[in-house]
């Protein structure tokens, strides 16, 4: 074998060993941490780079971008002693590459840790009532908790999330029987507020048509007073033109008041309840005849009158007709 051919290529071989060893690309999202002689020097960016060969080497490739780290499922007891099943999720990012490669071992497993422990203080903390329903601030807390404890290595926790909280079959029974106990409560006191609104409207309404009733026959009353009013004023209107006209001598006036009554009379005999039997006349005749003879004898007493002198009372018809 020809010892310049092995010769070329060994030389060949530790040029590609040299190549490689020298240029450096590093890919975007991540830096690389140069160690000379085994002690850190400095962090490649992304990009490419050159090193010095067979002195520095590359040392951790950290991951730059955001990662989500599933924190494990555990049993955590509450304040009130109660056994809640919690699992939560983190977001995390390196800031520091150097920071995050050599001030901790196992930068996802110390997380992990971390965040079960502050998990279990702060659900601890808490009564049940307070875990099931302040999520938001257990988040808060555990949130400003883990970043400040990664905060040396170099990392930044941007969010901390609960992602369940199962507590044990008995409590849960025990919640949904309350929870159904509180909505019929609140279904009975809205049912009472509902009736006692409506015997309130009732009642508004019973006083508003008992006050328009009131209003009505106060209404009613005053107007058949004036109706009354009115017809005895017509009636001491009529009276007293009869009276005149009696004392004028006008038969006529006499007759008509005359049978006016009698017709009055008639009606109110006619149609009265308890009356069993009516005697009418057998001819209506006899009903003007009576009348003409009233007339007649008021005609008799007042020529029987007339001599007296200018001043004297004119006469005036008794009660008797």
């Amino acid at each position: 074998m020809d010892p310049v051919g092995i010769f070329v290529g060994i030389l060949v071989v530790l040029s590609i060993f040299v190549l490689f060893s020298t240029v450096k690309i590093v890919p975007q999202g991540f830096e690389f941490t140069i160690e000379r002689f085994g002690k850190y020097q400095k962090t490649l960016t992304p990009g490419l780079h050159l090193l010095v060969p067979f002195i520095d080497a590359v040392g951790r490739k950290m991951n730059m971008m955001e990662q989500v780290i599933d924190i494990p499922s555990q049993e955590v007891i509450t304040k009130d002693n109660a056994m809640v099943q919690a699992d939560a999720v983190a977001f995390i990012q390196v800031m520091d590459a150097a920071a995050a490669a050599y001030e901790v071992s196992n930068l996802q497993r110390a997380i992990e840790n971390l965040a079960m422990t502050n998990v279990r203080t702060v659900i601890g903390s808490l009564d049940l009532d307070e875990v099931l329903s302040k999520r938001d601030d257990i988040n808060s807390r555990l949130l400003s908790v883990i970043d400040a404890a990664t905060n040396p290595w170099g990392v930044k926790v941007t969010r901390v999330e609960i992602k369940d909280l199962t507590p044990p079959a008995d409590i849960t029974e025990a919640m949904a029987r309350q929870m159904k106990a509180e909505r019929l409560k609140r279904a009975e006191i809205l049912t009472a507020e509902g009736e006692k609104q409506s015997a309130i409207l009732r009642a508004e309404g019973e006083k508003q048509s008992a006050i328009l009733e009131a209003e009505g026959r106060r209404e009613a009353a005053f107007r058949d007073a004036e109706a009354r009013e009115r017809e005895a004023e017509a009636e001491a209107k009529a009276t007293a033109d009869v009276s005149a006209a009696i004392a004028n001598g006008d038969v006529q006036a006499v007759n008509y008041f005359v049978a006016q009554k009698y017709v009055e009379a008639f009606e109110k005999l006619a149609i009265s309840p308890q009356q069993k039997l009516v005697i009418v006349p057998t001819e209506m005749t006899g009903l003007v005849g009576s009348i003409g003879g009233i007339g007649e004898l008021t005609k008799t007493i007042m020529e029987k009158e007339t001599p007296r002198t200018n001043g004297s009372v004119p006469p005036t018809v008794s009660g008797s007709l």
